[in-house]
């Protein structure tokens, strides 16, 4: 039976599309999605290709495994961990070898990211309610109902889904080696091995996943003296070239370049390459070169402008210890900012959320080191929103439930991001970004904390973001008067916010109204 459904199928497919059953030329795909289709019935193979061979998405031609049993999958999942989709039958060698499959990605593999799509042709075998319940999927399809267009539909979403969570993921690393190289190239003494730290960074920001891409960055550090540029480190195709006279060794095309960003005095994405431009306070120029960067997405391109324009601090005085912790507040609120700029309307929000913590804190019976801490770390309390769409984010209206049950995932998302680092202001951070929605009655999201559960630096950061947002407009509202600000923390003395905070505002609360006026929007 199974075979005539599969006959009809193909029958169907090919009438409905006959320029396959040519000699259509297929077009090259470096870098396609991986899908791994695993079930038993050759038949299923052969048509879930066909129907699939003229897909795409982002530009990107998909790449068919095949596995025909649970022993093979799990050799092959676990050989290609960048396989984004799994089409996985429940009864192949065994009635359950599909289930142990999702056991083995998801307990032994540890992998999250790889869409498990589950089809069977037996569904009293694997019945949808207990499936679904019992283990990490995220489709269930019986097989007759995996049509052409519906199939088409399914695999646009995992594959969708499957790409947020790998940038998701992406952003995390990139964050924490944005912070790891901070540290380390900010510890040299000497201005050429700080430059030579700085291109070493950035290049490893580059090939954080050589997996999905193929940069392959050369670049120099140049300083400019009695208008010449002094070559002070280099790497790639330019490590032999330090301290030579940049005008007689390189090309005419990659002086014009540098010339361009100093007539503009910033730095710039020109073609193929990226150069920096930092001028200090003493009025040193001095450039970053870096080929290699075509392929960048505009977050990368954001986190290298990110780190590149915190290194000109550095420039100024690199014998001060002060400037590392200078360094690392511009990267965390950049960082912040960045995320803010989704919302508009948004300018000085992340600012303001940080000195009000921080005098928060200090209020509380914090440390100076501790306050501190947080408010390095609060401006990453909306890290999450990367993860909402703009739809929602910036829709000029109430939000509908469905809507709101998004946007909450904000928090969780935050936390994902974050959790993996041991640097202690992304520690931090990461407790801001899940628990600043929670409340002290025990109403707040996501976890539903209840009083003094809810970590001092959530609570903190909490009545800091909403008195911020109350104070401001934003797309779906005015800001409100500054007396309405006020009555809306007393109403929400003891239930959204910790009452002691609450009464260390009133104590002190144009401490307050005044960073709004040092910060406008």
């Amino acid at each position: 039976m199974m075979n005539c459904f599969f006959f009809i199928y193909l029958v169907i497919w090919l009438y409905c599309h006959p320029e396959n059953t040519g000699d259509k030329l297929k077009e090259e795909n470096e870098n396609p999605w991986k899908i791994l289709i695993a079930d038993d019935e050759e038949e299923l193979h052969q048509i879930t290709k066909m129907v699939l061979s003229d897909y795409l998405f982002d530009g990107r031609r998909l790449e068919f495994i095949s596995a025909y049993s649970g022993k093979e999958t799990k050799e092959l999942v676990e050989k290609y961990p960048d396989i984004a989709i799994v089409l996985l039958d429940v009864v192949m060698e065994t009635e359950n070898a599909g289930l142990e499959v999702v056991q083995y990605i998801r307990k032994t593999l540890l992998n999250k990211f790889i869409r498990v799509i589950l089809r069977t042709g037996q569904p009293g075998k694997a019945p949808e309610q207990n499936v679904i319940m019992e283990y990490d999927i995220n489709e269930y399809k019986e097989k007759t109902e995996l049509t052409s267009r519906k199939l088409y539909t399914t695999i646009t979403a995992s594959l969708r889904a499957y790409k947020d969570l790998i940038t998701i993921d992406k952003t995390r690393r990139v964050l924490e080696l944005v912070i790891h190289s901070s540290e380390h190239i900010f510890s040299n003494n000497s201005l050429e091995n700080f430059t030579a730290g700085v291109l070493n960074q950035i290049s490893s920001i580059l090939n954080l996943d050589k997996s999905t891409s193929n940069i392959e960055a050369s670049g120099f550090a140049a300083l400019l003296e009695n208008h010449n540029f002094s070559i002070l480190a280099g790497t790639g195709e330019f490590k032999n070239i330090v301290h030579q006279d940049a005008q007689k060794i390189l090309p005419r095309s990659i002086q014009d370049q540098l010339n361009i960003a100093l007539e503009k005095k910033k730095g710039l994405f020109i073609d193929d390459s990226y150069i920096g431009y930092f001028r200090t306070k003493t009025g040193a120029q001095n450039f970053i070169y870096l080929n290699g960067c075509k392929n960048l997405t505009e977050l990368e391109r954001d986190l290298i402008r990110i780190f590149s324009s915190n290194v000109a601090i550095v420039y100024d005085n690199i014998y001060l210890s002060q400037e590392i912790v200078d360094t690392q507040k511009e990267i965390i609120f950049t960082l912040g900012e960045l995320v803010d700029t989704r919302s508009k309307g948004l300018v000085n929000h992340v600012r303001r959320v940080a000195e009000f913590s921080f005098q928060m804190a200090l209020l509380a019976g914090l440390d100076e080191h501790e306050a501190e801490l947080l408010k390095l770390a609060s401006p990453m309390h909306d890290v999450g929103k990367i993860g909402i769409p703009d739809a929602i984010l910036n829709k000029p209206a109430a939000l509908t439930l469905d809507e709101y049950a998004v946007i909450r995932n904000h928090s969780g998302i935050g936390h994902e991001i974050l959790k993996s680092s041991k640097r202690k202001i992304l520690q931090a951070a990461t407790i801001v970004a899940q628990q600043h929605h929670e409340h002290w009655d025990g109403s707040g999201y996501p976890q539903g904390l209840k009083g003094e559960k809810i970590h001092i630096y959530g609570r903190i950061t909490g009545l800091a973001d909403v008195f911020d947002a109350l104070s401001h407009s934003r797309v779906y509202k005015k800001a409100w008067p500054q007396d309405q600000v006020i009555e809306k923390i007393k109403q929400e003395r003891g239930k959204h916010f910790d009452p002691n905070l609450v009464d260390l505002f009133f104590k002190d609360m144009n401490r307050f109204f005044d960073i709004n006026k040092k910060y406008p929007e």
